[in-house]
């Protein structure tokens, strides 16, 4: 049954059943009544259980149907270590469930909500509801650490939205003792009087060991850390150096002079550049490892990267897309080797337009492996010892600076938005403790690269979406108008405004104001507010275009070593440089296209979430033998419940409203303020204060801060003094 025709029958049943003369009935009376032979029953039974999940009848203990009565929704259900919940409903505001209403409901569950009552407050709707049923599990396994009793275990989770303690019978613990971090697959979800019960499936390590800590972050994410056995047979039969027979009918680059501009611990080298001046016109080629050469459609090695989608850089490791026989070794354009490629190479005139572009099978061959460091010294000639090891290579990479200006400037000139927000560099020792954190910021060198990249990607995609081949782009949808209102309210308390086209806004204008705030006290706030009223980028197999990049055009070209988006376009590409795509393959391409699109959004969003989280890991444990100690910070956050405050070294701690005992403190959602019901003190997001570190909770990976001044206030009582 199609959903229309499912669509169609809903109807059909809801008419009947809320006309005057309906009465509830079995599914039985129901098929008499409709005139339904015995052998298609089932579709009825199919129709009425799929109105049941919609909330929209009720099925009585003796198996009457019948309209439902209250106002019965259905949504996913988030726990909260306290007990209780709320259920969120698509397009719709969330509904929170009390303690004694989540009816044995687990976070992540698919459930039906009854709503017991509804207020509204000024523009928001508060609604409070009661789980009636849960009609499915969104969790079939956890992580947590074992607790052993004499006859039997349980397993506290490290999920605190699953709030529920799970009971290991003794034969099912896999030997598991009290500290052990394991992953447990449940086998029943008990209900609102019992607990869960489940069976050890994993013992991850014990919670003392190094590393233990981080695998528990990629089990909670279930990404997969070992490549099965067909797979790692697979790329140990690869060669370390290509065979000179691949080299036949590709463009010939090895004389071309080619980085590699990366960290100085990358291993997975995929992208090379090489660069000329002619006349007014640079010739810059962005060179890509060819690993769809090696990762064909379809093996046991493209099924478990599309798995993964993406590789995860965690604090302590990186868990590849690809085996390192590939990611690092015939797959990494590594210095004086001979390597298979496929090159953009671009015409780009002295305004930074692309004016002509070739992309082709290549084999390059790298001259040097550089480093973002040893660039930005050549660059700002800061390093005597490494301008003369390089002394034949600074006329180059200030060709680069040049042409990388001029394409930014391009860029920015039609509006791209640059967030520039420090990342952390986090320093762990061999135990996998951390010894210190401090923020990285980008510099010019890691600009360039950017550059050369972004421009690369865009030409690629706009070639291929006027070819009119099935393709994979990269798209960031506009903002939705609502959320830039709520912006342009907040930023008019500061005296900043945005000029809004109808429902729409062009990203100059964001662009504009980010330029407008640079150096303000109010510049992290606004940032960070404007940054959440966007969308999240994500693959499509539609060029909707990128607002952030205020682009027409882009995808997601170079870098097929770690994701997998990249990969299968260099497919598309390859097979189209080979003679074109026939119409056999173009309907090959439209079917498996949009599966491989959302599975890359969805690893994607997996491994952020994981790199998060095993950051926020760190930097507890990092603070927790700083307790105590004073730092200063600005306030990067403002909710009902407290101050969040970021340190110069990018972490971030609460200071909780309970602890402010100088006024009763109210949250005004409008302008981001936490003022004083008396004293009228105000706290404002980009203000500096100084705090001392009270509190670390390493399960809950949070960090509690105790405020001691507001560095602004103790300068104006100095200056009045």
């Amino acid at each position: 049954m199609d959903e229309n025709e499912l669509k169609e029958r809903k109807k059909i049943l809801l008419d009947i059943m809320e006309s005057k003369e309906y009465v509830p009935m079995k599914a039985k009376e129901l098929a008499i009544l409709l005139n339904i032979p015995k052998e298609n029953r089932e579709d009825l039974l199919y129709v009425l259980n799929r109105l049941i999940e919609d909330g929209k009848i009720t099925v009585s203990k003796k198996g009457k149907y019948a309209i439902s009565k209250a106002q019965i929704l259905v949504g996913t259900f988030e726990g909260n270590k306290r007990g209780f919940g709320f259920v969120r409903i698509e397009e719709e505001e969330d509904v929170f469930i009390p303690e004694r209403y989540t009816g044995g409901a687990v976070n992540k569950d698919l459930v039906q909500v009854v709503i017991r009552e509804e207020k509204k407050e000024g523009e928001k709707l508060s609604r409070e509801g009661e789980i009636i049923k849960v009609l499915s599990h969104g969790m079939e396994e956890i992580v947590g650490i074992y607790k052993k009793s004499k006859n039997y275990g349980f397993v506290i989770s490290d999920d605190p939205k699953f709030t529920k303690d799970v009971f290991i019978p003794k034969e099912r613990s896999k030997g598991a003792v009290s500290g052990h971090k394991v992953v447990v697959k449940i086998t029943d979800f008990g209900d609102k009087n019992r607990n869960p019960e489940g069976a050890v499936k994993e013992i991850i390590g014990h919670i003392d060991d190094p590393g233990t800590d981080i695998m528990s972050i990629v089990k909670i994410h279930q990404i997969p850390s070992e490549f099965p056995s067909s797979v790692m047979e697979y790329a140990q039969q690869l060669a370390d150096e290509i065979d000179p027979k691949e080299i036949g009918g590709r463009l010939d680059l090895r004389r071309v002079r080619t980085v590699t501009i990366d960290g100085e611990d990358a291993k997975d080298l995929d992208d090379a550049i090489s660069l000329e001046k002619k006349g007014n016109f640079y010739h810059l080629g962005v060179h890509i490892a060819d690993v769809s050469h090696y990762v064909r459609e379809n093996s046991a090695i493209d099924q478990e990267a599309l798995k993964r989608g993406t590789s995860v850089y965690l604090v302590d490791r990186v868990i590849p897309m690809l085996p390192q026989q590939l990611s690092n070794g015939i797959c990494s354009l590594n210095q004086d080797c001979d390597r298979l490629a496929l090159s953009c190479i671009m015409d780009i005139d002295s305004k930074g337009k692309v004016v002509g572009h070739r992309i082709a099978e290549t084999v390059v061959n790298v001259d040097r492996r550089m480093s973002y460091t040893n660039v930005q010294k050549i660059l700002t000639r800061s390093d005597e010892e490494v301008l003369t090891e390089y002394q034949e290579f600074i006329e180059f990479f200030d060709l680069m600076k040049e042409l990388a200006g001029i394409l930014r400037d391009k860029r920015m000139s039609r509006g791209s938005i640059d967030f520039d927000f420090p990342e952390s560099k986090i320093s762990l020792n061999e135990r996998g403790i951390p010894t210190d954190i401090r923020a990285y910021e980008r510099n010019e060198a890691t600009r360039i690269i950017e550059d050369f990249m972004l421009i690369a990607n865009e030409t690629v995609a706009e070639d291929y979406f006027w070819q009119e081949i099935p393709f994979v782009y990269r798209t960031h949808d506009n903002p939705d108008p609502e959320k830039m209102q709520k912006l342009e309210l907040f930023i008019n308390n500061f005296g900043y405004g945005l000029k809004m086209g109808g429902d729409d806004i062009h990203p100059k204008e964001l662009q504009k104001l980010l330029r407008r705030i640079e150096g303000t006290p109010e510049e992290a706030l606004i940032s960070r507010i404007t940054l959440r009223s966007m969308k999240q980028a994500r693959y499509t197999t539609v060029a909707s275009g990128h607002f952030g990049l205020a682009a027409r055009y882009y995808c997601h070209f170079t870098s097929p070593i770690r994701r997998y988006p990249d990969l299968q376009i260099h497919r598309i590409i390859k097979e189209n440089l080979h003679g074109g795509i026939s119409p056999k393959r173009v309907k090959h391409y439209l079917s498996i296209l949009p599966e491989v699109a959302e599975q890359s959004s969805f690893t994607e969003r997996r491994a952020e979430e994981a790199e998060r989280e095993t950051e926020k890991l760190k930097k507890v444990q990092y603070m927790s033998r700083h307790i105590g100690e004073e730092y200063e910070g600005v306030i990067s956050g403002i909710t009902s419940y407290g101050l969040y405050v970021e340190l110069e070294n990018t972490v971030e701690g609460m200071v909780s409203i309970n602890s402010l005992l100088d006024d009763m403190y109210y949250y005004d959602e409008e302008k981001y303020e936490l003022i004083g019901s008396d004293s009228g003190r105000c706290f404002k997001l980009g203000e500096k204060v100084r705090i001392r570190v009270a509190d670390t909770d390493k399960i809950r990976r949070t960090i509690d801060f105790e405020l001691l001044e507001k560095i602004s206030e103790s300068m104006k009582n100095e200056v009045e003094d």
